[in-house]
């Protein structure tokens, strides 16, 4: 008499689709080197929340990333922005250790009220500074975030109410250096069903209902009454206009990035933390170019600088009518012998500082 191998629990629809858009997504990663044990293969992390989207995919991480020659761990990430927290983070820690991930970590963020970026802005800048302390501290490949479909289609339509360029248009990418997002192509519903199927019990952020934000009244608002109006789809429409939108923002930036190099070429070099760009070879970029050529010089110079900075640099170039030079976020701009000079403000600082200073004034400053 022969006895029957118990069966493998049958694996639900949500978890499924979870699992095999981890193994794609874990599947550009490095492998296990062959002959190497499984517990010596690269470290990915889950950023875990505890909410429904990040649970699912830690847990599609747990069994996905030993079969690609992975150990997969965790990352939660304390806000301190509401009561309880550090006990919903020690929560979220214990499910990833019960879940088999290793290392588990669990970092605490402070988030300035005073933020120019105002609070949610503050929190996500905080949470990647968390995220890449975790990467250095680990030596971690990758972290595995949990945005959803649905949270890109509300990523494009904050960005098209916003008037945002393409870039901002393209929404998130499924990767960003070390940051990996392979819930992209799933929905919300597809996350909270593959923990029920699961047996996970996620967490629901208070201030995912709250519609002081304007996220979550796209999400409980805008998204619904555009279905209601438009028909099904449209969630899915606006995130396939990101990745057109990305495709397109992408190209350009690469003609950008060698237009800026044949603009400064021809030129010639400019002087320490100046940089010069040849006014014709601008004037001959189409706009969109242009403006990303521009942009890109200031970077390097470590200006930050908006549209409508953009816009005032390129008047020197295409609506020249002998204007001064140009004071922007972090460099001086202006027109000299057909070249473009940006120069970085401190630079400013230090020529003046430099001339009191050969009138006899000791330099203290180094």
């Amino acid at each position: 008499m022969t006895t029957e191998a118990p069966r493998r629990p049958r694996l639900g629809p949500g978890q499924a689709r979870v699992r095999l858009a981890v193994r794609r997504a874990l599947a550009g990663l490095t492998p296990l080197a062959g002959g190497a044990a499984p517990g010596d293969g690269p470290l990915v992390l889950v950023a875990l929340s505890g909410g429904p989207d990040s649970l699912a995919l830690a847990a599609a991480a747990a069994f996905e990333a030993p079969r690609a020659g992975l150990r997969a761990g965790a990352i939660v990430v304390d806000h301190g922005l509401q009561e309880g927290s550090r006990a919903v983070a020690a929560a979220a820690a214990a499910e990833a250790e019960r879940l088999g991930l290793a290392p588990v970590l669990v970092r605490a963020v402070r988030i300035d009220p005073r933020d120019p970026a105002g609070p949610e802005g503050a929190a996500r800048a905080a949470r990647y500074g968390g995220f890449r302390d975790a990467l250095a501290e680990s030596g971690a490949e990758a972290v595995l975030l949990g945005h959803t479909l649905d949270d890109q289609a509300e990523t494009v339509l904050l960005g098209l109410a916003r008037g945002s360029g393409a870039r901002s248009l393209s929404g998130m990418a499924p990767r960003s250096g070390p940051f990996l997002r392979p819930l992209l192509g799933i929905r919300r519903a597809t996350t909270r069903l593959a923990c029920a199927e699961a047996g996970l019990d996620p967490w629901l952020d208070p201030h995912n209902a709250d519609r002081g934000f304007a996220r979550v009244r796209v999400r409980e608002e805008i998204l619904p009454l555009m279905e209601e109006l438009l028909g099904p789809g449209v969630s899915e429409a606006l995130a396939r206009t990101a990745a057109l939108a990305r495709d397109d923002a992408d190209a350009l930036d690469r003609w950008a990035a060698a237009a800026l190099a044949q603009a400064r070429a021809a030129a010639g070099p400019g002087e320490q933390a100046e940089i010069r760009l040849s006014v014709p070879s601008l004037a001959a970029l189409p706009p969109a170019v242009r403006g990303r050529v521009i942009r890109r010089a200031g970077a390097e110079l470590g200006a930050t600088l908006s549209r409508t900075h953009v816009t005032e640099v390129e008047r020197l170039v295409t609506a020249w009518r002998g204007q001064g030079p140009l004071d922007v976020p972090g460099a001086r701009v202006e027109r000299v012998d057909g070249s473009l000079s940006l120069r970085r403000r401190e630079a400013q600082a230090d020529r003046a500082g430099a001339a009191e200073r050969a009138d006899g004034e000791p330099d203290s400053e180094n």
